[in-house]
């Protein structure tokens, strides 16, 4: 790191660091209690906290009540009787990871108090300058940065492979596969979606990988919640003005990609997750609870004759193992749901397209005219 020198108009030198750290996906060892790295953390940080959540809170109470000597005092006592046992797996995870840095919070005391534990025991560690919170203001701007960029969004209807397309894409920022949703009503995944500051962080990460080579970003139309998570304000601002192509695939195409998102994919996930009967189950939840929530969007006695569908389908599916009957319903909400509602929401959109084609030929367009 002695290497980075700092340019006029470039990123200072501790930005140089963090930027490296997280481009070579440098193991980090955060020591901030439990329930603190529960709300937030960096990807490749792992948990070996220098106090217990119990600890943390004994010590930030003598704090408040008795001044910074007394905590410090207090927190040497509360965790005397087992230090040696935390040192052991700091100094266990730094010969596993010879490049590894670790932080706190801030990258003060408890810093600096972990790295004497480990020298004193023989082992060398750098420090993250300003810890946690410097390292994700620093994402945070990283987010802000992208937004002042060229920016190229993907439109199109539900099932023109608008990810996979982004996916492809040496600049294509994947805002919903970092959000493990796809941002429909049968978004969800198998597993859940992370945190919104784990989200943020990723997020940025993957910009900063895409910023070594491209000045430019290219994301799907989104709306600013993708499940339960929020595309960062600054980013969605910039894609709501920002220039659009967008994929028209034929129907045929886009019920067989839905067929199986939906469904083949889903099912696989599910039994690999949970095993055959619960993974069943559960795949058939999801799909009810898809279903379920446009229901007002449908209309109640769509809703209720497509259940039947849906159902008629799952049926078919356990007995034969195919999945094609669940077109059935699918090309139904495709019409009567997301395709009106898309194109509604394009139109007010239309000043700001620059191309329209099937998908190869928007991906095509994109590689040709790419900044």
């Amino acid at each position: 790191m002695d290497a980075l020198k700092e340019k006029p108009g470039a990123e200072s030198i501790e930005q140089q660091l963090y930027r490296s750290l997280l481009l070579t996906e440098t193991p980090l060892i955060d020591l901030r209690a439990p329930a603190e790295f529960a709300q937030g953390a960096f990807p490749g940080s792992n948990n070996l906290p220098l106090m217990t959540d119990s600890e943390r809170q004994q010590v930030g109470t003598c704090y408040k009540q008795q001044g910074q000597e007394a905590a410090i005092v207090l927190g040497q006592q509360l965790v005397a009787d087992d230090i040696q046992h935390r040192i052991d797996k700091w100094a266990a995870f730094k010969k596993e990871n010879p490049t590894a840095w670790l932080y706190c919070f801030r990258g003060g005391l408890r810093s600096r108090l972990s790295a004497q534990f480990l020298r004193d025991n023989g082992v060398e560690i750098d420090i993250v300058p300003g810890g946690y919170k410097a390292l994700r203001r620093y994402l945070l701007e990283t987010i802000e940065r992208a937004a002042e960029q060229p920016l190229m969004v993907i439109g199109g209807n539900t099932g023109c492979a608008k990810t996979l397309l982004i996916q492809e894409l040496a600049n294509g920022l994947d805002i919903e596969g970092m959000a493990n949703h796809r941002g429909s009503s049968f978004g969800k995944q198998v597993t859940p979606q992370p945190r919104q500051i784990n989200y943020e962080n990723q997020l940025a990460v993957e910009i900063l990988k895409i910023s070594e080579h491209s000045s430019s970003y290219i994301l799907e139309d989104e709306s600013k919640a993708i499940g339960a998570l929020s595309v960062p304000l600054p980013l969605f601002n910039s894609m709501c003005s920002s220039p659009m192509v967008v994929i028209d695939d034929p129907l045929e195409i886009r019920h067989q990609r839905l067929c199986h998102e939906y469904c083949t994919a889903m099912i696989a996930k599910f039994s690999a997750a949970l095993g055959e009967a619960s993974g069943w189950q559960a795949y058939h939840e999801y799909l009810h609870r898809g279903l379920y929530g446009i229901r007002k969007r449908l209309g109640l006695e769509k809703f209720k004759a497509l259940t039947g569908v849906l159902d008629d389908a799952l049926r078919i599916q356990k007995s034969t193992g195919s999945c094609e009957a669940h077109i059935n319903w699918i090309a139904p909400i495709l019409q009567d749901y997301y395709d009106p509602m898309y194109q509604y929401q394009l139109s007010k959109k239309a000043p700001r397209i620059q191309f329209t084609g099937t998908s190869q030929e928007v991906k095509e367009w994109l590689l040709v005219n790419k900044k």
